[in-house]
């Protein structure tokens, strides 16, 4: 716990963005920011952070099993990918989620791998699930693209516990 701790002050020291309960099983990482973050609201406050988090919930997570992750430091330049590979494996998620492209992008420099180039596939990277959503806060004003999302949302349902 302590470790834990002392790496997301570190991280937060170097200007990295983080939402959420650290622990989590589920990381979301955020790309391009919204409304919400360009006027000045933490990651994942606006409309998309509410669906995702109402998401989870249909799908059987606990409401506070969820950590939010920007590709982008406190002062708008994108996270240099040894930082954004620090600050994921100090989250240690069981699923990590990729909301929007930029993300994806950026994850898959972080972790040397291409796997999250096409969206919609759930794959393993570091013993990690991955799923890229290819645009989660662009999707929220149409009804056939929120089915998509939510379509691919359901594609990582809890992970049962091994016992």
């Amino acid at each position: 716990m302590n470790k834990t701790r002392a790496e997301l002050a570190e991280l937060e020291g170097a200007g990295v963005l983080m939402v959420g309960n650290a622990f989590s099983p589920l990381l979301f990482c955020k790309g391009r920011p919204g409304a919400a973050e360009r006027s000045g609201q933490e990651p994942f406050s606006g409309p998309d952070g509410k669906a995702l988090r109402a998401s989870l919930v249909a799908l059987g997570y606990a409401p506070e099993h969820w950590a939010g992750l920007a590709t982008w430091a406190t002062d708008g330049t994108a996270l240099d990918t040894e930082l954004l590979r620090c600050a994921v494996l100090a989250l240690d998620p069981a699923t990590l989620v990729a909301c929007d492209d930029e993300a994806a992008q950026a994850l898959c420099g972080a972790f040397v791998t291409n796997a999250l180039e096409v969206p919609g596939q759930v794959v393993s990277v570091c013993g990690m699930r991955m799923l890229s959503l290819g645009g989660f806060e662009d999707a929220l004003g149409d009804d056939r693209s929120k089915q998509l999302m939510w379509a691919r949302l359901k594609l990582i349902p809890p992970i049962a516990a091994p016992y």
